[in-house]
């Protein structure tokens, strides 16, 4: 049977690692939103705004969820690693999934402050091209940090916690 895995965490959990590490272990395809956001809009945004960053982000969604889709239809895993910032991003998947007879996991990984800044510095110095998309400052960290909503026990039901 099929499985959509949701991956979720704060800024410089290791999401995109953990998703490229789960994809080859289950014979997924993974979508990771910074590249698409790299490649598309990085050169039209000039200054740090949120909502014309989401809006942007939701058109990617959108264009993942439909290639997303025909892949669960033909039975393939898909793994999407596409920030889920907030429950209700998390949740709109979490239905779509249910309307095709599936249950969405949602893999939560989390890590100390401090941990991640570290790994973010790192990231940002070594620009792996497997992880690294663009510099994230300390600014945008900093910003996107009091954003993140934990998933409660509820949304983790089909899913699980990894501390990274």
């Amino acid at each position: 049977m099929a499985r959509l895995i949701l991956i979720c965490g704060p800024t410089g959990v290791g999401k995109t690692t953990y998703s490229i590490s789960l994809a080859k272990e289950i014979d997924a395809i993974k979508f990771s939103i910074d590249p698409w956001m790299q490649t598309l809009f990085s050169k039209d945004m000039t200054t740090l705004d949120f909502e014309w960053m989401m809006e942007r982000v939701n058109r990617c969604s959108e264009q993942i969820w439909q290639v997303s889709d025909q892949i669960l239809a033909i039975n393939g895993n898909v793994i999407l690693d596409l920030g889920f910032t907030t429950k209700e991003q998390r949740d709109i998947f979490a239905n779509r999934a249910r309307k095709l007879g599936l249950e969405a996991e949602i893999h939560y990984l989390d890590a100390p402050t401090v941990t991640r800044k570290q790994r973010v510095e790192k990231r940002n110095k070594e620009k792996d091209p497997a992880v690294y998309a663009f510099e994230v400052t300390d600014m945008m960290f900093n910003f996107m940090e009091p954003r993140f909503e934990a998933p409660d026990e509820v949304e983790l039901k089909n899913g699980r916690r990894i501390n990274a």
